[in-house]
């Protein structure tokens, strides 16, 4: 495998686009990692037990990628920057409500529930903008998703943890607080970009746009491939190792514990960030497919569950290996695909990505139950070095080069 290092760039990264899509990105990341140990503490406090954490992550991610088709459409419609901000509103609304009624009493679990029904209909309206205003604030794409994939582990590593000093000392009322504001600085941010007119094409119905951006994914053969893989890793990996790596790691270590975890993950993403600022394989996928092979160690962390910092190195070494295929990824859906199709392009393969997540997600609790958590754990472990040797095995992801005259 070929690789290539980086030159200085001809031009700073840092202007002003960029910094405030980046502190919208990142403030937003900082919230959204919070979560998933708030609502696994808080689902657990509350008697809901590891089925009720399952539906509560399932039903935010079963909504997400329902309606994420969708908000690609209106991005290429529109412009995504509008979007963008109207979702950053509706989930300050959601989440300061939760806040609200966590402090007063006991939220049922239809509130919850609901709440994150709604919170996954606006994420899916935000997230297909964020791939493709990277080209609109960066000049070096590479450059750009590497830094954006540090800040992502950054705030992987400080939100968990993060959060689990604040359920520990507090309560998780606090942490969906915190989460509000995320979105409220997001919003202020991206309100202040200033970008070139969007130009868009309206002359095609709804339907017409679902279906053009359904013949750009499916005639890319490297593009669906992954995404099936990707359905293998949401059913048995994505989707269960937050609720039961949650309930494995809080039975052995304590409530803390599962947060600190969550944060070495995010450091080992800052880590493959910054390698994947570096190095550029001439062929990205296989690139990336070889570091997926480190993404196995946090579920085997969480199903072992050995002393808390080799839970910790576990995790950190799979966020490494994650975060260097992600920049890959990224880069490569980014600089191949029309720039006037890639907001919908961008919801299929995000839709696609996630979609067996929520299944994964509510059977967890239940599978759980009947076969065990740490051998479930050890299942998912088996199957994410399953699902690299695949990545390695399919032609088409394999021999993939770099886009020719792309950064």
């Amino acid at each position: 495998m070929a690789l290539t290092v980086a030159a200085p760039p001809s031009s700073s990264l840092w202007n002003r686009n960029f910094g405030l899509y980046f502190t919208a990105r990142i403030v937003s990341m900082l919230g959204d990692t919070m979560i998933p140990v708030a609502t696994a503490v808080a689902m657990l406090s509350l008697g809901y037990g590891v089925s009720g954490v399952g539906y509560a992550l399932g039903a935010w991610m079963g909504a997400f990628a329902l309606f994420v088709v969708f908000g690609g459409v209106f991005a290429d419609r529109f412009h995504p920057v509008p979007l963008m901000i109207g979702a950053d509103a509706v989930r300050l609304l959601t989440q300061g409500s939760l806040a609200g009624y966590l402090w007063l009493g006991r939220p049922p679990l239809a509130f919850i529930v609901g709440g994150a029904l709604l919170g996954g209909v606006a994420t899916a309206m935000f997230q297909p903008g964020t791939n493709s205003l990277v080209p609109q604030v960066a000049d070096d794409a590479q450059r750009a998703n590497g830094v954006l994939r540090v800040s992502q582990g950054i705030a992987t590593m400080a939100g968990p943890a993060l959060a689990g000093l604040l359920v520990a000392s507090t309560s998780a009322a606090w942490v969906f607080a915190v989460d509000a504001a995320t979105f409220a600085v997001s919003g202020v941010c991206l309100l202040a970009l200033r970008l070139p007119p969007f130009e868009v094409d309206r002359s095609e119905s709804t339907l017409a746009n679902l279906r053009t951006g359904w013949d750009e994914f499916r005639s890319r053969s490297w593009l669906w491939a992954v995404i099936l893989i990707w359905w293998v890793l949401g059913v048995f990996v994505w989707g269960p190792i937050t609720p039961l790596g949650a309930a494995s790691i809080i039975a052995a270590h304590g409530k803390a514990a599962f947060g600190l975890a969550e944060g070495a993950f995010g450091a080992g993403c800052v880590l493959g960030g910054l390698v994947a600022i570096r190095i550029r394989p001439a062929r990205p996928l296989f690139g990336g497919a070889v570091a997926m092979f480190l993404f196995p160690l946090m579920p085997l962390a969480a199903g072992l569950v050995p002393a808390l910092p080799l839970v910790m190195l576990g995790y950190g070494l799979s966020g490494v290996g994650w975060a260097f295929w992600g920049v890959q990824w990224s880069t490569t859906v980014q600089t191949r695909i029309p720039e006037d199709r890639l907001n919908r392009v961008s919801a299929y393969e995000i839709a696609g990505s996630i979609l067996a997540v929520p299944l994964g997600q509510a059977l967890s609790g239940p599978a759980g139950s009947l076969f065990g958590v740490h051998r479930l754990l050890l299942v998912a472990a088996l199957t994410a070095l399953g699902c690299a040797v695949t990545l390695l095995l399919v032609r088409p992801i394999r021999r993939l080069p770099r886009a020719a005259g792309r950064p």
